[in-house]
């Protein structure tokens, strides 16, 4: 997306869905966790709730992670920190995680 010289950089998102196998085993990795999303300065908008399936598939908890820029959203993934979590996790839960970058472009109108 083209910007202009010294605007924002859009946002960036983890987006992720679970299913967490060993509720006891996960909780060590939400601990693990809170060290990178601190440093990166994550944002949680989603963290399980209720969730209706409209399309396609689905697993139990959604969650949905901001970070201020794209590069950032993926520093924190790839950092150490969050790796040491990651391995936590996967004995734990099965998750598709995505990291996408922000939309800060023209709106549908109402016309």
């Amino acid at each position: 997306m083209n910007r202009a010289a010294g605007s924002a950089l859009p946002k960036a998102y983890w987006i992720g869905r679970v299913d967490v196998a060993d509720p006891e085993a996960y909780k060590a990795y939400v601990a693990a966790n809170a060290e990178p999303f601190r440093k990166y300065g994550a944002r949680f908008l989603v963290r399980g709730g209720p969730a209706t399936l409209k399309e396609g598939g689905q697993r139990a908890r959604n969650v949905v992670i901001e970070f201020e820029s794209l590069d950032v959203a993926l520093a924190c993934y790839d950092s150490p920190e969050y790796q040491r979590a990651l391995a936590l996790r996967l004995p734990a839960a099965v998750a598709d995680i995505v990291v996408v970058e922000g939309y800060d472009g023209p709106q549908p109108t109402d016309s």
